[in-house]
C-alpha cells in the first residue's frame, strides 16, 4: 500500500483493523459494524487512493492462482467455494488484472521486473490453454489450462471475456514494446495471441452481428447475438481492429448499433441516457459495470461516433446511480450521497444484476469506486465513508464485493471482475496511464477509424 511515503501512520492502523475483522467476520451473517473512529479522518485523499489501489491490486498479485498467474474467479476469505473450485480462473477478470499489475508498478508496489516475470508466466500459460477459433473460454482451470463450463452449454469460446482479456494484453504490450530484447519477445507473443483470435468467425456464417459464445460440443446453441448498448463495446472495437480476422463495419452498425436504434433521446433523473441500454427490455439504465469494463483501456474522453458522445454516456450513468441513491425510492437503509452504486454482484440470495429498476438494497463498492474518472467527488465520498464508518466491510483485498445495511448482510468474499476495475479506473482518474497505453495501439486506432470514431491520441 502506498503508505510507505511517510504520509501517515495509517498502514499499521488499517492492517490491524483488517486482521481483526477478517478473523471475526467468517460468519455468513456477520453483523455490519458502524464505527465512529476519528483515527483516519485526517488521511489525505492521495493516501487513501494509494491504500485502496494497493489492496485491490493485491487480489491479482498475492491472490493470483499460482500455476497460471491468472486471476482467480473469486476469493472467499471464509474458504467456502460452493459453485466452482478455488483454482478456477477468469479470462475477463484476468484482463483487468493485467492492467492492475501495471498500476502496481506505477505506484511502486512492485518492480517492473517483478511484473514482467508474472506477465511472461501468464502469456505462456494462455498460449497453451484451450482456445476456440482463437477465443478463450469464460473460465479456465488454472492448473491445466482446460476450459471449464461457465454454464451447461457455455464450455467453449467466450468472445466478450476474450475481449476483456485482449484489452489487458494489448495494454501490457504497449508498456513493453520499446524495451529490452526479452521484453520485445513478450510483446511478440502477445501479438501472436491477438492475431489468432478469429473475431470474424464469431459472426456465425457472416451475419452482421457478433455472437457471444461458440462450443465445439454445442455449436451456436447459446444463441446470443450481441446488440448494444451494454458492456460489450470493446468487443466490437477489437473485432474491427484485428489485423488478421477483422469484422466488416456493417457488423458494428447493424449488429451492435441496430441500424441506429441504439440511440436514445430519453432522460432519467434529469440526465440524458444517450444510448438505449437494453435491446430486449425497457429498463432505463444498466448496472454500473457497463461504464467500466469496456473503458479500462478504451478512453471515453473525446470518444464519439455518430451514435454517442461516450464520455457523456458513462458520466451520466454514474450520475444517475448517484442521484438514485439519494432519492432512494425504496427507502433502503444507508443509501445516501456517500453510499451509492448498483451493479452485478453477490447479493443476499446468490448473484444479482442490481440496477435502479432491479434494486434489492444491495450496494457493491466497485460501482462507485470504479467510477472515479466520472464522478470524482461523489466516488471519494463513498471511499471515505467506507473506511471511516464501515471498515467491517473491508478486508485484505479492499472492500468486500457487496453489502446490504437494509438486510444487515455481507460476505467476506471477492470477485475478480469487481475488484479489477477499481485500481485501474482510479489510476485512469489519477494519471490516465491505462487509457494512454491502450489508445496508443495502432491496430486499435485503425479499428476506431474503420468504425467512424473520433478519439484522442495520447
Amino acid at each position: 500500500m502506498r503508505f510507505f511515503q511517510n504520509k501517515s501512520s495509517f498502514p499499521l492502523f488499517l492492517l490491524i483493523i483488517f486482521f481483526v475483522f477478517s478473523c471475526k467476520n467468517n460468519n455468513k451473517n456477520a453483523e455490519i459494524k458502524q464505527v465512529s473512529s476519528n483515527n483516519n479522518v485526517w488521511l489525505n485523499d492521495d493516501a487513501l487512493l494509494d491504500s485502496i489501489q494497493k489492496q485491490t491490486f493485491n487480489y491479482f498479485w498475492e491472490g493470483a492462482e499460482p500455476t497460471s498467474g491468472l486471476a482467480r474467479e473469486r476469493l472467499h476469505m471464509d474458504d467456502i467455494y460452493p459453485t466452482s473450485p478455488k483454482h478456477t480462473v477468469t479470462t475477463g477478470g484476468s484482463g483487468f488484472g493485467l492492467m492492475a499489475i501495471l498500476v502496481g508498478v506505477k505506484r511502486g508496489f512492485i518492480t517492473k521486473e517483478e511484473a514482467f516475470l508474472r506477465f511472461e508466466k501468464i502469456v505462456d500459460f494462455l498460449d497453451k490453454a484451450d482456445r476456440f477459433h482463437g477465443a478463450w473460454s469464460h473460465w479456465l482451470d488454472g492448473q491445466t489450462g482446460k476450459a471449464m463450463a461457465f454454464s451447461k452449454k457455455d464450455n467453449g469460446g467466450d468472445l466478450v471475456e476474450t475481449a476483456f482479456l485482449v484489452q489487458g494484453l494489448l495494454t501490457v504490450a504497449e508498456y513493453f514494446k520499446d524495451g529490452s530484447e526479452r521484453e520485445q519477445t513478450l510483446v511478440a507473443k502477445i501479438d501472436k495471441l491477438w492475431r489468432e483470435v478469429e473475431w470474424d468467425w464469431y459472426t456465425k456464417n457472416g451475419e452482421d452481428v457478433l455472437y457471444w459464445h461458440w462450443s465445439p460440443e454445442f455449436g451456436w446453441d447459446m444463441n446470443f447475438p450481441v446488440g448494444g448498448y451494454n458492456e460489450c463495446l470493446i468487443m466490437y472495437v477489437l473485432a474491427a481492429s484485428s489485423p488478421t480476422h477483422p469484422i466488416k463495419p456493417s457488423v458494428y452498425h447493424k449488429g451492435w448499433a441496430r441500424h441506429g436504434d441504439i440511440v436514445s433521446n430519453e432522460k432519467f433523473y434529469g440526465e440524458d441516457l444517450v444510448l438505449d441500454y437494453y435491446e430486449h427490455d425497457k429498463s432505463p439504465v444498466g448496472p454500473m459495470f457497463w461504464a467500466h469494463y469496456s473503458y479500462v483501456g478504451l478512453n471515453p474522453k473525446g470518444l464519439s461516433d455518430k451514435y454517442a458522445d461516450y464520455w457523456k454516456l458513462v458520466q451520466n450513468q454514474a450520475k444517475i446511480h448517484y442521484k438514485y441513491a439519494i432519492d432512494n425510492p425504496n427507502n433502503y437503509k444507508g443509501y445516501s450521497d456517500s453510499l451509492w452504486g448498483l451493479t452485478s454482484s453477490y447479493s443476499v440470495k446468490g448473484y444479482k444484476g442490481h440496477r435502479p429498476d432491479k434494486d434489492f438494497g444491495v450496494i457493491a463498492p466497485t460501482a462507485a469506486l470504479s467510477s472515479f474518472p466520472y464522478t470524482p467527488k461523489e466516488s471519494m465520498q463513498m471511499l471515505k465513508k467506507m473506511y471511516k464508518d464501515h471498515d467491517s466491510l473491508i478486508g485484505k483485498y479492499g472492500p468486500y464485493d457487496a453489502f446490504s445495511l437494509e438486510h444487515n448482510w455481507y460476505l467476506p468474499r471477492y470477485l475478480a471482475i469487481d475488484q479489477g476495475p477499481i485500481p485501474v479506473m482510479i489510476e485512469n482518474h489519477r494519471s490516465g496511464m491505462l487509457w494512454d497505453l491502450f489508445m496508443k495501439n495502432t491496430d486499435v486506432q485503425s479499428g476506431l477509424d474503420k468504425l467512424g470514431f473520433k478519439y484522442n491520441i495520447p
